[in-house]
């Protein structure tokens, strides 16, 4: 009988600010080597700290955008190391007041998200912005089997 063992998590958010005036969206063009490309402002949980705050905290650090109101709209996970899953809440909110101000993290403005082109983005742009964008959809979840990465978006 295979024995369960317990996982360890990484908590992560990202989130997908919308104006409701342009109908464009936060965008930010990311300059961490290891995820690079333009995707949506977002970051780790701290310790203590629930995810609705570490959303409002890590839009405000990478944009200077205060949002009220974020909304858990799904999840994106994977398995990062054996016995250890990266688990990512996607957030949406149309409600933030500031003036937008780029990071050390990256570059952030406001853009038609389906105006964003494949090579500019990070791998799984489109794939989150489905289910941002979508009521039907809610999960995007990387498997891996034998060295063979499967994605399910469900």
């Amino acid at each position: 009988m295979p024995q369960h063992l317990p996982e360890k998590t990484i908590l992560t958010n990202l989130v997908m600010v919308e104006n409701s005036d342009t109908k464009e969206v936060l965008l930010e063009n990311r300059c961490n080597k290891n995820w690079a490309g333009i995707t949506f402002p977002g970051g780790h949980v701290n310790s203590g700290e629930s995810f609705v705050e570490s959303a409002i905290r890590e839009v405000y650090e990478e944009s200077h955008l205060q949002i009220e109101n974020p909304q858990l709209i799904g999840v994106k996970q994977f398995m990062y190391q054996e016995h250890v899953r990266y688990i990512v809440f996607l957030f949406r909110t149309n409600q933030f007041k500031g003036t937008l101000q780029s990071s050390r993290e990256g570059d952030v403005f406001w853009e038609n998200p389906y105006q964003v082109k494949q090579s500019q983005a990070v791998d799984d742009f489109f794939d989150l912005l489905q289910i941002f964008k979508s009521y039907d959809v809610s999960e995007l979840y990387y498997q891996d089997y034998e060295g063979q990465s499967i994605k399910r978006v469900e």
